[in-house]
């Protein structure tokens, strides 16, 4: 009797211990991680101006190419209006093609009377002289146009530019400015807002050094966020760092997670499970 007691404590002990072993070898495959936007992004403006209107707030989510704010244009279209007026005068070439085919008419005529000897020399070169004259005073009015037509098309341009648009598809987590400041250009300069792209999430998790070789590219995994508590989401490995952290024996593998309903909010923690790893997890133990 005692016997068969010891036997069926001994076949208990190695059921709770199987069982502890699947749960330990579980749990191994359970990685802690973050999880990120895609990218963050400070919108500045291109061209210096006075913002003139800001049409989001933080919080707002926008799509790719919508306008996001303005920045005053006033003296920009007057100016383009003067060149465009410029460009449409034709006054100045008018005159420059009649005097251009009076002069023809004179050289030839007096082309005519030097061959009989009926005018000097002195007369001759004059009348080609005008000539020359009148041809440089058209080209430069047809120059004046084109520069006129230039200076339109900048002037367009710059109107653009002072349109700010959305680059991506995200939300806005910060704005910075406020109509009736000044939005300066280049790198540095204080931006106007900030733009993070949630519609694809990625998801950094730190590995131990032993899973370097259990792990490719393409490899699903699920991903288990604090928010929204009890969900589940699936995710597919995009990159496996190839410098490990000498210090920690560590690397760093990013997933990536689709997001379209901005169901999922970035900057949560989380735990990560690759379904590869348990199973070969799983299956050492057992053999120890």
């Amino acid at each position: 009797m005692m016997q068969v007691r010891k036997s069926m404590g001994l076949q208990a002990a190695l059921a709770l211990l199987g069982s502890l072993v699947l749960i330990s070898a579980s749990r191994a495959a359970e990685f802690d991680c973050m999880i990120e936007p895609r990218q963050v992004l400070e919108l500045r403006s291109p061209i210096e101006g006075l913002i003139d209107k800001i049409n989001v707030d933080r919080g707002d989510i926008v799509k790719k190419g919508q306008v996001l704010a303005i920045l005053d244009t006033s003296v920009d279209r007057v100016s383009a209006q003067i060149a465009q007026h410029r460009a449409k005068m034709e006054g100045a070439i008018t005159a420059g093609e009649s005097r251009l085919e009076f002069a023809e008419r004179t050289t030839k005529r007096v082309d005519e009377l030097m061959t009989k000897d009926y005018i000097s020399d002195e007369l001759y070169d004059q009348a080609f002289a005008e000539r020359e004259l009148a041809e440089a005073e058209l080209q430069d009015a047809l120059d004046n146009r084109r520069l006129a037509e230039l200076d339109y098309e900048r002037q367009m341009a710059i109107i653009k530019l002072k349109t700010i648009v959305s680059p991506v598809n995200g939300v806005v987590t910060e704005r910075i400015l406020n109509p009736g400041e000044l939005a300066e250009a280049g790198v540095g300069r204080k931006a106007l807002l900030e733009i993070a792209e949630i519609e694809v999430l990625y998801v950094e998790v730190i590995m131990p050094a032993r899973y370097y070789e259990s792990l490719s590219v393409g490899m699903p995994a699920t991903i288990y966020p604090e928010v929204p508590a009890g969900s589940a989401y699936e995710a597919t490995i995009k990159v496996i760092d190839r410098v490990m952290d000498a210090a920690s024996g560590t690397f760093v593998v990013r997933l990536e997670i689709p997001n379209k309903d901005y169901v999922l909010p970035a900057g949560t923690r989380c735990q990560s499970r690759f379904t590869s790893i348990d199973d070969s997890a799983i299956a050492s133990e057992l053999e120890y």
